[in-house]
């Protein structure tokens, strides 16, 4: 199992939060949420699902995007 690891851009709309990966937005790995949380929550499947098509179709993720060999939790607080 592997681990990837990306930062998230998240931004306030008028109404609503828009989340996205620098590096893979282009991709579409872009989403909104009516809450902060309801986008990071979003963008975290949105991602995955990126992820998971460019290694199946074989392109290289961008350099932003690191890599661990082991399982890993990513808690962000605040």
């Amino acid at each position: 199992m592997k681990s990837y690891i990306f930062p998230i851009t998240l931004e306030r709309d008028e109404d609503a939060w828009r989340a996205y990966v620098p590096g893979l937005e282009e991709k579409g790995a872009a989403t909104w949420g009516q809450t902060k949380e309801e986008a990071l929550r979003n963008i975290q499947e949105v991602a995955q699902m990126v992820i998971e098509v460019l290694i199946e179709d074989g392109e290289p993720l961008p350099p932003t995007v690191s890599i661990s060999e082991q399982p890993m939790v990513a808690i962000s607080v605040g």
